[in-house]
């Protein structure tokens, strides 16, 4: 059974407040691109969500994404990754030069985030994650399920797997309403760094304390169905769509062996290239912070497993001093759109986040 592209809606008028801000926007990238270099804004999202979910507050949903892009369609340049970096080379990057890419594979870039992109006409790239095609979940999405499933009454943190140096810091789910998503984010925090057997060994015993998934839980369950499958990554490709590599699961390089990091890039490639059947060019670091996630070593094996270039969470935009191996990309936080054209034109102006 093959996914079907997701139908397009009629193009909705852009707002006008939103069409006067787009203008000053060009104005204001214009006149940033006079006499100098100009730079490339490469925007990383994840998931987009249908509705805001509070345990996923950095997670943008469906009607801020469609104002993004429209801001994007109306007041920037927006070019496909691998043609951007071409002209970025060659010192041709046009004004107010902007990238939109997604991490990790979430299933909902292809049902939410595509149709918005098709309608304003807009090319993105997907950097993929294997191991969970088709089924299972990444491992922040299980402790985000399981925390939902939590009881109200629960406290024996350390029992759940807590570290006694977060205990102190371990919210009351009985009193306080924002506890879920606070040892959501404590647990997020700790478990990244793990080894990949002790990050396991944390989850199940947190799953353990959560509970089977009960009936109620499973139209909404949080880690079923969230991951692009083979058709999926089929249909954005046909699309237009850039795939690139993200390891197959999703661990900190910087964590593992070079063996199993060298598996880790270079099986998720061999393997996105057999479901795609063409050659991947380019390559996003799991997490991506330069020096914390990934190291030289880790540069030195995406270059050798045939990638022509990859890409960090540093922030800010790229210019000709970033070695093609290490090109920051930036996560746009903002929520208003004033303030998301503004970081975006300060990003263009100067290196640095």
């Amino acid at each position: 059974m093959h996914a079907t592209l997701p139908a397009l809606p009629s193009p909705a008028p852009l707002p006008a407040s939103l069409g006067m801000l787009a203008l000053l926007l060009r104005l204001g990238g214009n006149l940033l691109a006079l006499g100098r270099r100009r730079r490339l804004c490469i925007l990383t999202y994840h998931r987009v969500l249908a509705q805001p979910d509070p345990l996923l507050g950095g997670e943008i949903d469906l009607a801020s994404f469609r104002w993004q892009m429209q801001l994007l369609a109306k007041g920037f340049t927006v070019l496909p990754l691998a043609e951007a970096l071409q002209r970025l080379r060659q010192n041709r990057l046009p004004p107010r030069a902007v990238s939109i890419t997604f991490d990790d594979g979430y299933r909902s870039v292809h049902t939410l985030a595509l149709p918005v992109l098709q309608q304003l006409g807009l090319p993105a790239t997907v950097f993929a994650t294997t191991g969970f095609v088709e089924h299972g979940s990444m491992w922040n999405d299980r402790i985000l399920h399981a925390v939902r499933r939590l009881p109200a009454d629960a406290h024996d943190w350390q029992a759940l797997g807590l570290p006694q140096e977060l205990l102190p810091s371990a919210p009351d789910l009985r009193h306080d309403p924002d506890a879920r998503t606070h040892l959501a984010t404590l647990l997020d925090a700790h478990v990244k760094y793990l080894a990949p057997a002790e990050r396991q060994r944390v989850i199940e015993t947190l799953e353990r304390h959560a509970g089977p998934v009960g009936q109620a839980d499973q139209a909404n369950q949080a880690d079923q169905d969230l991951m692009l499958d083979h058709d999926m990554l089929l249909a954005l490709a046909q699309a237009g769509v850039e795939i690139g590599g993200h390891t197959t699961s999703h661990p900190i390089l910087s964590r593992l062996d070079d063996a199993q990091a060298r598996h880790e890039i270079c099986d998720n490639k061999a393997a996105l290239e057999a479901i795609l059947g063409r050659r991947l060019r380019l390559f996003a670091y799991p997490n991506g912070k330069p020096g914390l996630d990934y190291d030289q070593r880790h540069v030195a094996m995406v270059r050798g497993a045939g990638y022509e270039a990859a890409f960090t969470t540093a922030g800010g935009s790229a210019g000709p001093e970033h070695d093609c191996y290490q090109i920051p990309r930036g996560r746009p936080w903002d929520r208003r759109p004033l303030m998301f054209g503004l970081r975006l034109l300060r990003w263009l102006a100067r290196p640095g986040a």
